[in-house]
């Protein structure tokens, strides 16, 4: 009994038509399972994007308020003011109008960030020292015990007040 050789291909055709059916139903249903897990991880992962940007939201609302209850009052600068109490022409943030402060310890503190009057008056004794201590030798003589103080009443306005008490200084130094 002798198969023609035609039967055969068609045969095989057969069975592997058969087997690719059964093997994409299968695969198919892998899929879809795949595909509900992977929905359900999106879903989850969508949830706590929510969470997420509610949580940021409430945050920034926070941050919001407390940085507006602690932010610094800006005292707007008043050159005829300054003028008519210390008796010359005052520059706003001129650090030099603190006694004991000059060109070259005015530069040290610029190039450390202190540039306003309202840095200098933030600035401690011992911050201010250290920063008169790199600058060198001819610095550590210096005593900046008074220079917050006295920039703090440059930067409040208080300019009667600040020529009363550089009067009573000596080179800054009470």
């Amino acid at each position: 009994m002798n198969v023609p050789y035609v039967v055969i291909p068609i045969a095989l055709g057969v069975i592997c038509g058969i087997l690719g059916y059964i093997l994409g139903k299968i695969n198919s249903k892998n899929d879809n399972s795949l595909s509900t897990a992977l929905q359900a991880d999106l879903d989850v992962c969508k949830a706590h994007t929510r969470n997420l940007n509610t949580r940021i939201l409430k945050l920034e609302a926070d941050l919001a308020v407390k940085t507006k209850a602690t932010a610094p009052v800006v005292i707007p600068f008043e050159p005829g003011l300054a003028e008519n109490a210390l008796g010359k022409k005052i520059k706003e943030n001129d650090l030099k109008i603190v006694e004991g402060i000059g060109p070259k310890i005015e530069s040290l503190f610029v190039e450390a960030g202190i540039k306003t009057w309202q840095n200098l008056s933030q600035a401690s004794t011992e911050k201010l020292q250290s920063i008169l201590d790199a600058g060198g030798e001819n610095y550590a003589m210096h005593n900046p015990s008074t220079w917050a103080k006295q920039a703090l009443m440059a930067y409040q306005g208080k300019w009667k007040e600040l020529k009363d008490w550089q009067d009573s200084l000596l080179g800054g130094k009470e």
